[in-house]
Formats: C-alpha cells, sequence, structure tokens
C-alpha cells in the first residue's frame, strides 16, 4: 500500500525536478544572452568611439587644410601687383598697386630699344612722366609717316620693374604694360602728348622683358602703318 502511494510522489517530485532543471536551463541561457548582448554593445561603442575621433580627427584636418590653402591664396595674391593709374594728368600718371596690402618702394621703367631711351627710376613715388620719352618717341611717329593727330589712344610698350612690400616682406614685379596716350599738334607748333592710364599685358622675366618689349613696339608700329 505505502509502494502505491510513494510512486506518485516519486513521478511528481521528478517532474518537479524536471521542470527546474528546465527553468535553469533557460535562466542560464538568458544570461549568455545577456553576456554576448553586453559584449556586443561593449564593442560598437568602441567602433562609435573610434569613429568619433576619426572624425573629429578629420574635421580638424580639413579645417587646418583649408586655413592653410586659403592663407597660400591670400599670400600668393599679396605677392601679385597690377598696377593702375589713380590720376592721369596729361603729362604725369601717378601710379599705385590695385591691393592695398602693397607697398611699391621703388620702381625701374624701360623702353623700346628703337626710342633710344635710357630707363626711368623712381623712389618712393611711383609714376611715368611724358617727359622721360615724348621727344623720342615723336621722331619714331614722324620717321614711320604716322599721323600728326591720333585717332584714338595710341599705345606705348613699356617694362615696368617694381619692388615693393608685404606685411615687411620684399617682393620684385616684372610686367609689359602699355602706355595709353594720345598726340595732337601740327607740324610748325609742336605735338603735344597726353597720357592717359596703364594697362597690364603680360608679366615678364627679368631675362626676357626686353625682347618681349621691342616684340610688341614692332607688333604695334606694323599696325599704325
Amino acid at each position: 500500500m505505502s509502494e502505491s502511494l510513494d510512486q506518485p510522489d516519486a513521478k511528481a517530485q521528478a517532474k518537479a525536478d524536471a521542470r527546474a532543471d528546465a527553468q535553469a536551463a533557460e535562466i542560464a541561457a538568458v544570461r549568455r544572452r545577456w553576456v554576448t548582448l553586453g559584449e556586443v554593445l561593449a564593442v560598437v561603442a568602441v567602433v562609435i568611439s573610434g569613429l568619433t575621433l576619426w572624425n573629429n580627427w578629420s574635421e580638424r584636418s580639413d579645417s587646418e587644410a583649408v586655413k592653410q590653402a586659403d592663407a597660400q591664396e591670400a599670400s600668393a595674391r599679396a605677392a601679385t601687383l597690377v598696377l593702375v593709374a589713380t590720376g592721369s594728368g596729361e603729362r604725369q600718371l601717378v601710379l599705385k598697386p590695385a591691393s592695398e596690402e602693397q607697398s611699391v618702394q621703388s620702381q625701374t621703367v624701360r623702353f623700346p630699344t628703337a626710342l633710344g631711351v635710357a630707363p626711368a627710376e623712381t623712389t618712393g613715388e611711383p609714376r611715368i612722366e611724358a617727359a622721360w620719352f615724348e621727344g623720342p618717341l615723336k621722331k619714331a611717329r614722324n620717321a614711320a609717316r604716322l599721323p600728326d593727330d591720333s585717332r584714338g589712344d595710341e599705345r606705348l610698350p613699356v617694362v615696368v620693374t617694381t619692388r615693393f612690400l608685404v606685411d615687411g616682406r620684399g617682393h620684385e614685379d616684372i610686367a609689359l604694360y602699355d602706355i595709353g596716350y594720345s598726340i595732337s599738334g601740327r607740324w610748325l607748333a609742336g605735338h603735344s602728348v597726353a597720357l592717359r592710364g596703364v594697362s597690364l599685358v603680360s608679366r615678364a622675366s627679368s631675362a626676357g622683358a626686353q625682347a618681349k618689349l621691342d616684340a610688341r613696339w614692332k607688333t604695334l608700329f606694323a599696325r599704325k602703318q
């Protein structure tokens, strides 16, 4: 009788033990999943942190590169000289840099070889004067049988070597310019040259500047004859 009673209890206990084992296994599996998820989240956090650091470094590098490029561009602009005539008088042109950052120290103005005019030097007062070349220019025009009165703005090419400062640093610019002028008068009364302005033609090297100037002189005079 007692054996029959003990059998159901044993079965119930076995079922309970099985349920307990199953619950324990499930809890262990859940814990393993949470550990695995935590490891994944830790790896993700490390990756995100690395990407953030790389992005910050990349942005700083890009910003520094942009700043450096801007500084180089600004320096190149500051070192590039363009002369303009601020006051146009009939006998003298007052020159100044187009950029206010530049300060002209001295200039040398060279003329076409055909005119036989010596280079003109200026210090601290950049300018072009008609008296420097007026006489030889009139003779050259007369020899070429050009009209007494110009029909518009005539052009005389010159090479201007300018020494100037930017932020206390010295620079030198060599460039070919055209002087705009007009000529009027008659043979008996004499001719008068009036200066109009200057325009940049091209940059030049020290060695090839005079040849470039003479070639342009021939081109301009060939068009007039």
